[in-house]
């Protein structure tokens, strides 16, 4: 009897994963009453991350209805300056998660709730979790108008869909279509000996492979010769019928002698595991030359990417003396428009060239170990399993710079730096900072504190850090209006502000002396408020706002304005 029950709950929760495998294609409505135009694909290759949604274009501007793919509930709401800015999540029954980002305005009862905790909180920025009973959607209602919040590079909607696991699903897998009849591009491709035995043309480095176009559009790469184990990797990106951006791929597989040994497929991931991108791209290259070559091989040992379909001896295949491999490349989109690469291989053991070099240091960094750097100066700190394979890093501390290593290993998280201030009196203390340096000079503020005579900060990226000074107030001016100035025929307030050193921290505003909701837009540098927020009493008001930068220093700015509502 318990045997007969544990097989009936088998088979239940069997099915069920099969049926959440089978994703419903008429349960969602399109999320813009306008045809679909996508700006942006799911699983795009970005930086440290794959994009997790479709970007969908706004005509090129805001302000466009925005509409619940189904019934539901508002289960959480986002305003951030970054990020996807302005964004609604709505649950739905069948357990999936729709979500909707780079908002301009939410609907007039999802604004009201967001205002009312903005205002008990006194806070912009802020994150709710709405009950089930408080949010209650209909399927094709206004829930927000489009716009540009949050880091968006222009108006578009961010669209998503997650399950009950949080996992982010392709859209299109859903129903979504968007008019494609035009075949991926393969702009280059690349061969990659695994180690020092193996070699193509003569050498272990990578090898940049002369591709020829043919008359159906698929390309055949020149013949190389090679010998042990080896890679591909391909420079590729798709089209859509109504847009010229340069989109993702869908599918990705390789085939060697008619045996398919890759297969990556963008249908499925988690948040978790998609700065592992850094190890499915050529990463290296991208820092650069800005090329993110897709390998079709796996050349680091952590790597957790539940989007390999495929991976026969990690992508690599053996290549022995005198015999001959075919390998075709096929890059496809959703719609199934293929484009195939066939690269000719003849096996040949020869001498290496042009052999692969790596620089030696004195610190040879094992990944799956606490890894240190310290001197009079500097202490560096790396966390176990930070990197994704072993190395030599390369460390110097010169005129105030320390460099660690390049931006060229990736890091797959935060490790701690800590510069000694121990000469530095309290005062100058306060307005000191750690900030990374990019090749031109320009400093970023990392996030700095101050602790037994160090300053220390967190940071995900390898590269020039130091140590600097701000004693830059920062600055607030008028910007849509005078002091003394008649806003009664205007909806919004603005002044414009900016900070010179370590940026901005923080902001408040006040009106008459009571706390307003001022919206920052970092795109502009304004802070407006909405005048159709609350009602002022009286004609002649007193604006205050007051700017914090990321080392405390503060400006005050006050002005005179004159309203009748």
């Amino acid at each position: 009897m318990h045997k007969k029950i544990s097989f009936i709950i088998c088979f239940i929760l069997s099915q069920f994963v099969f049926a959440q495998d089978k994703y419903p294609t008429d349960y969602f409505l399109n999320p813009l009453e306008i045809p679909l135009v996508l700006s942006g694909t799911f699983g795009e290759l970005r930086s440290n991350h794959f994009h997790a949604g479709i970007d969908i274009k706004t005509q090129g501007r805001e302000g466009l209805n925005v509409i619940a793919s189904a019934d539901g509930y508002v289960s959480r709401i986002n305003v951030s300056h970054w990020g996807y800015g302005k964004a609604i999540y709505i649950t739905h029954p069948n357990g999936y998660t729709t979500v909707y980002g780079h908002l301009k305005k939410f609907s007039p009862e999802i604004e009201a709730f967001v205002k009312k905790a903005q205002y008990n909180k006194e806070s912009y920025t802020i994150r709710l979790y709405p009950k089930a009973s408080d949010l209650k959607i209909k399927k094709g209602s206004n829930i927000a108008l489009s716009g540009n919040s949050g880091s968006s590079g222009g108006p578009h909607l961010h669209y998503e869909i997650r399950d009950v696991k949080a996992n982010i699903l392709n859209p299109m897998l859903f129903g979504i279509h968007i008019p494609d009849h035009k075949k991926p591009t393969i702009q280059s491709a690349f061969a990659y000996s695994k180690n020092d035995s193996s070699q193509v043309n003569h050498s272990n480095k990578i090898i940049n492979l002369f591709l020829k176009r043919l008359n159906n559009g698929d390309l055949m790469a020149n013949t190389i010769y090679a010998y042990g184990q080896i890679g591909i990797g391909i420079n590729a990106f798709d089209r859509l019928d109504a847009a010229i951006n340069k989109n993702g791929l869908y599918n990705l597989e390789m085939k060697v002698n008619g045996t398919k040994i890759f297969q990556f497929t963008v249908d499925k991931f988690s948040f978790g595991e998609s700065r592992y991108i850094n190890t499915y791209i050529d990463y290296e290259r991208f820092v650069r030359l800005k090329q993110r070559v897709q390998k079709c091989f796996i050349d680091l040992p952590e790597s957790k990417l539940i989007l390999y379909k495929t991976l026969s001896n990690k992508g690599y295949f053996k290549v022995k003396d005198s015999l001959d491999y075919n390998v075709i490349i096929t890059a496809s989109d959703f719609e199934g428009n293929k484009t195939k690469l066939t690269i000719p291989i003849k096996g040949k053991k020869d001498s290496i060239l042009t052999p692969k070099t790596i620089k030696k240091t004195p610190y040879f960094f094992k990944a799956n170990q606490v890894n240190r750097i310290a001197d009079s100066v500097v202490q560096v700190t790396f966390p176990k399993n930070i990197f994704y394979s072993d190395f030599y890093f390369d460390y110097t501390y010169q005129d105030g710079i320390a460099t660690l290593h390049n931006k060229t290993v990736p890091v797959h998280n935060y490790f701690r730096i800590y510069f000694d201030a121990t000469k530095y009196s309290n005062e100058v203390i306060k307005q000191m900072y750690i900030a990374s340096r990019n090749k031109y000079g320009k400093l970023n503020y990392l996030n700095t504190r101050h602790k037994d005579g160090k300053l220390y900060a967190s940071s995900k990226k390898l590269g020039q850090f130091t140590l600097t000074t701000d004693s830059f107030m920062p600055k607030i001016v008028h910007y849509n209006f005078k002091a003394n100035g008649n806003l009664s025929k205007k909806r919004y307030l603005r002044v414009r502000i900016s900070d010179k050193g370590s940026g901005i921290k923080s902001y408040r505003g006040e009106i008459d002396g009571k706390w307003v909701l001022m919206e920052f837009n970092p795109k502009t540098g304004s802070l407006s408020y909405d005048f159709h927020d609350k009602k002022l009493e009286g004609s002649a008001h007193t604006l205050k706002v007051i700017v914090t930068d990321n080392v405390n220093n503060s400006t005050t700015f006050i002005t005179s304005f004159i309203r009748k509502d």
